[in-house]
């Protein structure tokens, strides 16, 4: 510690080659409505030519104080390699800036959180790292509800869209007292059996503002033993999304019979799930190598 070194004691293997001189991380800002200045954490190839033209997969959460974490993951390679911008927006809502940042993504703050993502995606297009025809969005839970939530509010703005067990028919259950976790969530949400907070909720709720117009190319997941968003919300809304929009874009719905929240059980098990879903961002994106 007195030396301010490092040493390495061990590092992860990856049995299919990998070069980290490859690659290279950053961190940089966009500017969200209020002037709020909203991080981004990207990685991408050393040899990206900002053009508008590369792949790109934008994630976010941003709800419960939680942090995302910008840590390395081989499933990510296969995105890379080709040529992906892998970016994670630290929207408010989440933990990333302290308790205020949690504070100002919240409650009668929650809009915060989907404007700031919108202005990451904004960012990163008008920076020249991606365009709208490349551009892809995840999220799961209450990151599917951020990707449902600006899927209404900006389809114009995604190419495709991946929302994981996405916590989307907001007021239906917040007024389910009676389902497990509703009136702990009150302090997350807010209590729709109140004025203020049930037009507030009504105003960015994912599956009340689906809309006549043209949407991305969606894939949504579900899990039939899920206890914390139940199987049946990721359905209705891919059912009214599918008898609502106007455009002819792929929407899948996969509901895994066996899965909860975290999806599938198993190593291997996983690892097909992940393969899919990159499966379904290639192919929504057209790259076909």
């Amino acid at each position: 510690m007195s030396a301010r070194t490092r040493e390495v004691k061990k590092e992860q293997e990856i049995p299919c080659g990998y070069d980290k001189q490859q690659f290279v991380t950053e961190r940089i800002f966009a500017t969200a409505s209020d002037g709020t200045h909203v991080p981004i954490s990207l990685v991408y190839r050393k040899d990206l030519v900002r053009n508008g033209q590369n792949p790109c997969l934008l994630v976010g959460y941003g709800a419960y104080g939680s942090s995302s974490e910008p840590y390395f993951s081989s499933n990510r390679l296969s995105l890379l390699e080709r040529g992906f911008v892998y970016g994670i927006a630290h929207v408010r809502g989440g933990g990333e800036m302290g308790r205020h940042w949690y504070e100002q993504g919240k409650l009668l703050n929650k809009r915060n959180t989907f404007t700031d993502f919108i202005a990451c995606a904004e960012h990163l297009i008008a920076e020249g790292y991606t365009s709208p025809e490349h551009l892809a969005i995840g999220g799961g839970s209450a990151g599917g509800l951020l990707i449902g939530a600006v899927v209404n509010m900006r389809p114009d703005l995604f190419k495709a869209a991946k929302a994981s067990v996405p916590f989307v028919d907001l007021i239906n259950t917040m007024l389910a007292a009676s389902v497990p976790l509703t009136v702990i969530e009150w302090e997350e949400w807010g209590d729709p059996n109140e004025k203020t907070y049930f037009e507030y909720m009504m105003s960015y709720s994912p599956y009340d503002n689906v809309a006549a117009m043209e949407y991305p190319t969606m894939l949504i997941t579900a899990g039939l033993n899920d206890a914390r968003v139940q199987y049946w919300e990721p359905a209705k809304w891919a059912a009214k999304l599918r008898a609502t929009k106007t455009d002819n874009n792929v929407l899948l719905l996969k509901t895994e019979m066996g899965a909860g929240h975290f999806g599938t059980s198993g190593r291997y098990d996983a690892l097909r799930e992940d393969a899919f879903e990159t499966a379904f961002i290639l192919d929504a994106l057209g790259i076909d190598r």
